[in-house]
């Protein structure tokens, strides 16, 4: 029997002074100095040093128990963090002591890599370490691309976005990922990153009768000697143009709210780019709350299936091929 719920997600800042701390955790173990993280940290101080990740994070979560309450389930549901408050491992911690013993767990991210699966199957295994607590179970649900409530939701955001701004090209944008992490992910479904995206994009193109459209990456960051999954979405605007488009729709389907990758990297650095380049630009929106969405969720956390869904090294890097794994 599950005792309490856990959304585990990758948190974010609430305040200027928070920023560099909670870039040296996200960047934990590089050796990048603060006056490096200063630079980064820009992109939320352009946003008042405040990363929207933390409400849109509870909302979801407030949503989620509404929905299950709904449905006569009271079972508790909290949020933990990789990288700032609340973490993960005080939230379990603090579970435990209210009486769970069985924790279902579920990732804010909806594909399969290192960085958005496995790497929050070791935060777990870590947190659950850390308390040492011999009679606590955590298992985590799978990712949940391919599940028709998140495909409903997303539909319903490009279609509303394409019926804003009829005859614009449509682009479908993810988080960029290394060549090398794309390939060893995925496992599970016998899809990588990059074809789970394909594969989600071109279901959504289908149904909403688009015969055109692109898939482009966001937020690549490291050693620019180190391929990562493209083209980058300002580049794309740049090709396009020169093809003669002259608008286009943005569709994130990459990530499951607006947080900063998708309120800098697209609506400040694409939105530029389409500016600069004379392109009409319209954003769809990311899941977040939909009701679909949301009753998707739901589900898979009253019905998980089967938690142990992963080989032992899959999505794992080669630096990370030993680290334990729920």
């Amino acid at each position: 029997m599950v005792d309490a719920y856990l959304v585990v997600s990758y948190g974010g800042p609430n305040r200027p002074e928070e920023v560099v701390p909670f870039l040296r955790n996200a960047t934990k173990g590089r050796g990048i100095p603060d006056e490096r993280l200063e630079q980064v940290g820009e992109h939320y101080y352009m946003f008042g040093g405040k990363s929207p990740i933390n409400e849109l994070n509870a909302a979801l979560v407030e949503d989620l128990r509404d929905e299950l309450v709904r449905r006569g389930d009271h079972t508790p549901v909290a949020l933990g963090n990789r990288n700032w408050e609340p973490y993960g491992n005080d939230v379990i911690k603090e579970l435990y002591e209210n009486g769970a013993r069985n924790i279902l767990a579920i990732a804010t991210s909806a594909y399969s890599s290192y960085s958005s699966c496995r790497q929050y199957r070791e935060d777990l295994a870590r947190w659950l370490g850390e308390v040492d607590l011999p009679d606590l179970t955590i298992r985590k649900v799978k990712q949940f691309w391919n599940t028709d409530g998140f495909y409903r939701a997303s539909v319903t955001a490009v279609r509303e976005s394409l019926e804003a701004a009829p005859g614009s090209r449509l682009i479908f944008v993810t988080h960029s990922i290394p060549n090398a992490m794309n390939d060893s992910s995925g496992l599970e479904f016998g899809m990588t990153y990059e074809q789970q995206h394909l594969d989600l994009a071109r279901r959504i193109a289908d149904e909403l009768g688009v015969e055109d459209w692109d898939m482009a990456y966001c937020s690549r960051s490291g050693s620019p000697h180190t391929p990562w999954l493209e083209p980058d979405i300002c580049d794309h605007l740049e090709d396009l143009k020169t093809d003669g488009i002259t608008g286009v729709v943005v569709a994130p389907i990459g990530f499951i709210s607006d947080h900063m990758e998708v309120l800098y990297d697209l609506d400040t650095e694409a939105k530029a780019k389409a500016e600069e380049l004379g392109l009409a630009f319209e954003r769809a929106a990311t899941v977040g709350t939909d009701p679909d969405f949301i009753s998707q969720i739901a589900d898979l956390l009253q019905n998980p299936g089967r938690t142990s869904y992963c080989e032992e090294n899959c999505c794992a890097l080669s630096r990370s091929a030993t680290l334990p794994a729920l």
